[in-house]
């Protein structure tokens, strides 16, 4: 059994990770982690080459960030990750649901939201959108704020 995270690092993926973690331990499956860095040319603003290489560059870091902190997380619970993602992408719900395709993975293990703002009463985009494509089950986590 393959469980996939998608983390942004906010107190929601982590809690997710935390969850993903547990039933790593309980099925004895293996975990993958995702971290999927915006686009930079899907942004409508007008950046000079190199002003947009750099943000790329800081989007793109700070993903393989992300995913060294979660790995560093599951470890510290002595479970390792077998399979990691740092990607840039214009959807991210659909790079999600893509790895989750490819990786042939059986459950996605996400929080409701990430670091976008939303309202208290609504799913976030991302995972609403991950719960309505994904090919496998999806495990929802709710973190209390």
């Amino acid at each position: 059994m393959k469980i996939l995270v998608p983390t942004d690092g906010s107190k929601y993926a982590e809690a997710a990770l935390a969850v993903a973690i547990d039933l790593v331990k309980i099925k004895g499956a293996e975990l993958c982690l995702i971290s999927v860095a915006p686009a930079i040319e899907e942004y409508e603003l007008e950046f000079s080459a190199g002003s947009r290489e750099a943000i790329r560059g800081e989007f793109e870091a700070r993903a393989a960030k992300v995913i060294e902190r979660g790995a560093a997380i599951a470890a510290a619970a002595g479970v390792p990750v077998t399979c990691k993602s740092e990607t840039s992408a214009a959807s991210i719900p659909d790079a999600i649901v893509e790895y989750a395709e490819k990786e042939a993975v059986d459950l996605i293990v996400m929080g409701t939201r990430g670091l976008s703002p939303s309202s208290r009463f609504r799913m976030g985009s991302v995972a609403s959108k991950v719960v309505r494509h994904a090919p496998c089950s999806v495990y929802v986590v709710k973190q209390r704020v």
